[in-house]
């Protein structure tokens, strides 16, 4: 699964809704890459060379406890009131999947690739996401991690999920990507059903470890394992997005 550098944007502890509003800038970004690669030569002058890669990796901690919802499974009125009395806010967002939870002590990771210059279909796509995952919850330590046949998309152990996956991809470019638990309070997935799958539960690396394991823990290893998959080099950056 080869490929060029990705950009690397580090926030920390953010705002759900921040970190999806540097996603948005970021795949504008690759879009608009995308686009000039295909056009035809202009005899315009030379442009300026672009600072930073096209693609882009944007990981952060959800620092607010939220539900999200994508294509399906919005919360009911009566579901929605009483997730908003427990001090969680709401997002619907443009991704596959049902409700799910966000917040402290889950690793997010939003995705930005393209999947047209990576000669790489959606499928692969999310199965390179599960095998980040499932090679990540290895190297810490949990040697049972595994990926299911759909509609089980994730990364399990056992039958609990440790880490989600729901993505988004429009002309070639994708968004979202993958949630893993570290010291998330699973508490907060008893309110739904967890990515729309009844009987199945919900874990965590701490869990699973018996030992507290906090994000900050798993983004070298998180890293290493995502250059491996997608066979590309990390460029870090401090700015918000280009």
């Amino acid at each position: 699964m080869p490929g060029g550098a990705v950009r690397v944007l580090l926030l920390g502890p953010v705002p759900y809704s921040l970190a999806l509003r540097v996603q948005e800038r970021c795949v504008g970004a690759a879009r608009a890459a995308a686009l000039k690669a295909v056009s035809p030569p202009q005899s315009h002058p030379i442009a300026p060379p672009q600072l930073w890669p096209a693609e882009s990796l944007v990981l952060s901690e959800p620092a607010e406890p939220v539900y999200a919802w994508g294509l399906r499974g919005a919360p009911g009125g009566e579901l929605a009131a009483k997730l908003r009395e427990k001090g969680a806010g709401l997002e619907a967002v443009r991704r596959g999947g049902h409700v799910t939870y966000h917040g402290p002590g889950q690793l997010l990771a939003l995705v930005v690739l393209d999947l047209r210059a990576r000669k790489l279909g959606l499928r692969g796509f999310v199965g390179g996401l599960e095998e980040v995952g499932v090679r990540l919850c290895r190297r810490l330590g949990v040697p049972a991690a595994r990926s299911r046949p759909p509609p089980l998309t994730g990364v399990w152990v056992g039958d609990g999920k440790v880490a989600a996956i729901g993505v988004h991809c429009g002309h070639y470019i994708t968004s979202h990507g993958l949630a893993l638990n570290c010291c998330t309070d699973l508490g907060w997935f008893e309110h739904i059903v967890p990515c729309g799958l009844e009987g199945m539960g919900v874990t965590s690396l701490s869990r699973e470890l018996g030992r507290h394991v906090p994000v900050a823990d798993v983004l070298q290893p998180f890293l290493h394992c995502f250059q491996e998959v997608f066979g590309c080099s990390l460029v870090f950056s401090d700015e918000p997005a280009a």
